[in-house]
This record gives structure tokens, sequence and C-alpha cells, in this order.
């Protein structure tokens, strides 16, 4: 039987992605700046057309079907693909021209961007750079969905349809509060770090959190485990406290200057533990210049602190 697709729009995909991602259509309604009534109605259109349910509401909520869950991931693809057929017009045009959303994991945006934003102003003057910080798995979603043009991110990534360069290693300091055995130590070796009292780490879904676990699993049963920070700049006030220790990559190492004398960062000698922080892209995509331009603009101003991947 044919399916009549006349009726069809990218904005239905874009209704039903949104309700999806926020599972309540009068917040996926506020979100594509629409009233609940006409996305309901464009969603109810989609689902008669292809003859099943989309979306079940129950007690929990708004629920996707089984069908549901191929169709949006189906839209996605859609969406995703027409973005790039667009792209495909503006070849002619000079790398980073025009909009380029960039997503950035939120441990590294706020200590890596202001090193890149006023030489990527200057390079290119018709960028439109339009930025979201978030976790990893957020970001790989958006970046598979097409609602990002590339992220900046910590390796390893997991998943298929994604490609990355590696940027640069940045290394870890141990920080420690005031009155620390080690506060006067100028280097500290892997087996001090094991020993230096509670780790402290950030909450679920921060990839620095699970590295952190990997250089010290014995130090991260924490005995008030449901105290964790929600950001970087928390678990920076959490060792200022004096509630433990923990990790902070090397371009996050200075922070408030108003916690000085509460917080030392001291290098980790002679191998330090770090990340490797690269960009990442869909692997079908057709404009490779802006992600060239990108990568080579941010290896030219790496700070001091990081080391050039090879």
């Amino acid at each position: 039987m044919a399916i009549d697709t006349l009726g069809l729009t990218f904005r239905d995909l874009e209704y039903i992605i949104a309700v999806e991602e926020h599972r309540h259509f009068g917040n996926a309604a506020d979100a594509c700046h629409v009233s609940q009534p006409a996305l309901s109605a464009q969603v109810r259109k989609v689902e008669v057309l292809l003859g099943f349910e989309i979306f079940v509401r129950n007690r929990r909520g708004v629920m996707l079907t089984p069908e549901g869950e191929q169709v949006v991931e189906q839209c996605r693809t859609i969406l995703s693909q027409a973005g790039e057929l667009l792209r495909i017009g503006k070849e002619t045009d000079p790398p980073l021209s025009g909009p380029f959303r960039l997503g950035v994991i939120a441990t590294l945006g706020p200590y890596l961007l202001p090193h890149i934003l006023r030489p990527l102003r200057r390079a290119f003057p018709r960028l439109e750079l339009l930025i979201k910080e978030g976790l990893t798995a957020d970001l790989l979603v958006d970046i598979r969905a097409g609602a990002l043009d590339a992220v900046l991110l910590s390796e390893p990534i997991h998943g298929v349809g994604i490609t990355t360069r590696p940027l640069f290693n940045e290394p870890f300091h141990l920080a420690v509060p005031a009155g620390h055995p080690l506060w006067d130590r100028e280097t500290v070796t892997m087996a001090e770090v094991r020993k230096a009292g509670q780790l402290l780490l950030l909450e679920d879904g921060h990839c620095l959190r699970d590295q952190a676990m990997e250089v010290c699993p014995a130090r991260t049963k924490a005995p008030h485990a449901q105290f964790q920070a929600t950001s970087m700049e928390t678990l920076r006030h959490m060792v200022a406290s004096g509630a433990g220790v923990t990790l902070i990559p090397a371009l996050a190492v200075g922070g408030d200057r108003r916690l000085a004398g509460m917080v030392r960062y001291i290098p980790i000698a002679p191998k330090p533990p770090g990340r490797i922080v690269s960009l990442a892209w869909r692997a079908t995509l057709t404009r490779m210049a802006d992600n060239d331009a990108l990568t080579g603009l941010i290896l030219k101003n790496l700070p001091d602190k990081v080391v050039a991947a090879p």
C-alpha cells in the first residue's frame, strides 16, 4: 500500500523529536514556539498517516511505543540528511562562514574557549558561532541528530556514526585543601595520589568522573556519596571546604582567586594521568573544511598547560 507523504513536512518531524526529548506535549510546544493544540494536531496527523501511535500517555507521562522509537530514529536521520543536503550548496563558501553549532563538554568549555574565541573571530569574521554546553552523552545525541556540527569532548566515546580527531592531551593535577599533608609538595606520585584522602567526584554523566575513578578506584567510595559536585567549580569549592581531594584538568587549574590559600594544585609526576580532548562530528558529514579549519585554529592556539596530540 502506497503511503501519501505529500502532507508530511520537516516541521512535523521536529515536533515528534521535541515530544520525544521533553516527554511532554506542552513543553515540546513551548520549545517549538507553537501552541500545544497545534503541535498535538500535527503529531496526530503523522500517526494517522503511518497507521499507528508514536506516543502514548499514561500516569508516568508521555511514552514512546516500540514503533515510535523507530519513527523518532528515522526522523533524526531525515533531518540530519536534509541538513547535509543544504550544506552541499555551500561548498564554495570559505570555511567557517555563517552558523556553526559547536558543542562542548561542561568540564572543558569554560577553560578552553577563552583561549580560542578571539583567534576565531579574527580568522573567521563571517563565522556565527553557536555554543552548547552539556554532558558527553547528550551532545553525542545532538551530533547524530544533526543538531550540532561538531563537539569538543574527551575520549573515549562509544557508539557508531561518530568520527573523532584528537587535539591535545590534558594532564590532571591533584587539588588539596589547606592543611593537607601534601600542601607544600612541588609534585606528587600516583602512589601518593591514591593515598591522599577521599577523592571527590562529579555526579554521574560527567566523563571526568569516570576518568577519576579509573585513576583512583580505591578512593571513590565516599561515606557521604550523595554529596557530589554538579560542576567543576562546585568540585573546587568542596575541596576548599576540606571535604577531600580531587583531580583537576590542567586548563582548570587556578580558578577563582578568592580561593587562593584554600586550594593548591599539585602536578603529578613523572607520568601524570590525564585526558585526550578531541573534536567529534558525524561520520556522514559532507563538508570537512569547517572542522579542518577549527582543528587547525585550536592547535595553533593551544595553552601552554596542554600538549598537542600526536
